[in-house]
């Protein structure tokens, strides 16, 4: 009989434990704090000069990188691509000495003139040349290469959208670096 009490205040208290309101604060969760990324203008001998928004901590290589690479016409023996960049920073990549950019100048344009690049054709290009465009990786390089591969050659540019993986937002950042002809 004892035991029987002992085994009735044991299950009462542990139902008071379990059933009683908990104390102290709730926890508040925050969301994560992310970083600012860094704003550099990006010129000179590289195929799509521009500002870039770049993560804290990027250097001198990934700002390069966001501008397609260095042109071969680009002087890159004294540039330091380990140099950590800064905010608001600009990054002037010289060309080679006797080479300097193709200027288009349109006399009825008010705006600046527009350095020419080549532009890539997609019915012909390489991977490598592909992934050279922004937003276009090795993946969705692959999808393009297939495509063409299983539809015949794209007709216009604005093809491109029917491939899987590239939509309006990716078309209007390459539209001006790709050609069918």
């Amino acid at each position: 009989m004892a035991s029987g009490v002992l085994f009735g205040l044991f299950i009462a208290v542990l139902v008071w434990v379990v059933a009683r309101n908990p104390t102290g604060q709730a926890v508040t969760l925050r969301p994560v704090p992310t970083e600012t990324p860094i704003i550099v203008h990006i010129t000179g001998a590289v195929p799509r000069p521009g500002v870039y928004a770049l993560a804290q901590g990027s250097r001198v290589q990934d700002a390069i990188s966001a501008a397609g690479g260095f042109l071969a016409e680009a002087e890159k023996t004294g540039i330091n691509l380990a140099r950590a960049l800064e905010d608001g920073e600009q990054l002037d990549i010289p060309y080679m000495e006797g080479a300097s950019p193709v200027i288009l100048e349109d006399p009825a344009a008010t705006e600046a003139p527009v350095v020419s690049t080549e532009l890539i054709n997609i019915n012909f290009a390489s991977q490598a040349e592909l992934e050279s465009l922004p937003g276009i990786g090795p993946t969705t390089a692959q999808k393009i290469i297939q495509y063409r591969e299983q539809n015949g050659s794209f007709l216009t540019i604005e093809d491109i959208i029917n491939v899987p993986g590239i939509g309006p937002g990716t078309y209007e950042r390459i539209k001006d670096l790709i050609t069918v002809d």
